[in-house]
């Protein structure tokens, strides 16, 4: 069992705004809730958006520890976060059933979606995903011209365990396609997806928030709106360690304020 200073004063439950909020501010920069985030949700934006809006009602510090939803799900299990904001349900759930993480709670409605090169004019993308819908309609079209014109179209995955690579995966599984090499292959762990696949003008599948942060030529969204494609974001405690400011922490995020965060944030939506 991890152990903490205490940093708050009974009474507080249900007050967002405080008196004592600066001086809870003050001590808590010396033993900072831990937030695993998944890496999408970092490179969107939101996390940092909800990190700074909490602080600035609270007054309480939150360091961010970036990184793939299964790796950061497993160091909250062993008690290395206080906390996490993931994007991986299924991984979620197996702890969550076990009794391994607490107050797991949806915070915001988000979605994958296909990206690839841009078509010019008449001249569409090299696999025709362009206006799209229908997802594994879509990948096979994908894995058909990846084998007819080799060379001609690749295809990037995250392949480290985030949200983004769990939610792909599950996609081909969906579309009874098992992707190869060497048209398919996995992003470098030190770079972004996204970043990555617009170098190499590659297809790949990324969460709608990170294409509204980043994305741009010479890439375009080629493919969305298929319910398959929908994901949740939960925040969650871990079991191990009780950070003093852990359950004000997972009741701001989930309530009203969190939510009012969620909503003006690009790419999210309320649960």
């Amino acid at each position: 069992m991890t152990h903490r200073r205490p940093l708050l004063l009974a009474g507080l439950a249900g007050l967002w705004i405080w008196p004592r909020a600066q001086a809870q501010q003050k001590r808590s920069l010396t033993d900072p809730l831990r937030l695993g985030v998944d890496t999408a949700l970092a490179e969107s934006g939101l996390a940092s958006a909800l990190q700074k809006a909490f602080g600035r009602d609270t007054g309480i510090a939150v360091q961010l520890v970036p990184g793939p939803s299964v790796p950061l799900l497993d160091a909250l299990e062993r008690g290395e976060f206080d906390a996490a904001l993931a994007n991986a349900p299924e991984a979620e759930l197996k702890l969550d059933k076990q009794g391994l993480v607490h107050d797991r709670q949806t915070i915001a409605a988000s979605r994958f979606v296909i990206v690839g090169p841009a078509p010019r004019g008449k001249q569409r993308d090299p696999a025709s995903l362009a206006g799209g819908r229908d997802v594994a309609q879509a990948l096979q079209h994908l894995r058909d011209a990846a084998l007819a014109a080799p060379g001609t179209v690749s295809f990037l995955s995250a392949g480290d365990g985030s949200g983004t690579h769990m939610a792909e995966q599950a996609l081909w599984r969906a579309a009874k396609l098992a992707p190869a090499a060497p048209w398919y292959a996995n992003a470098d762990a030190r770079s972004p997806l996204l970043a990555q696949a617009k170098a190499r003008a590659a297809y790949a599948v990324v969460e709608r928030g990170v294409w509204d942060a980043s994305g741009g030529a010479p890439l375009a969204v080629l493919v969305e709106g298929d319910p398959l494609m929908a994901v949740e974001v939960h925040v969650m405690r871990g079991f191990r360690v009780a950070h003093p400011a852990g359950k004000i922490f997972v009741a701001w995020i989930a309530g009203p304020k969190g939510r009012a965060v969620v909503a003006s944030h690009r790419g999210y939506g309320a649960p």
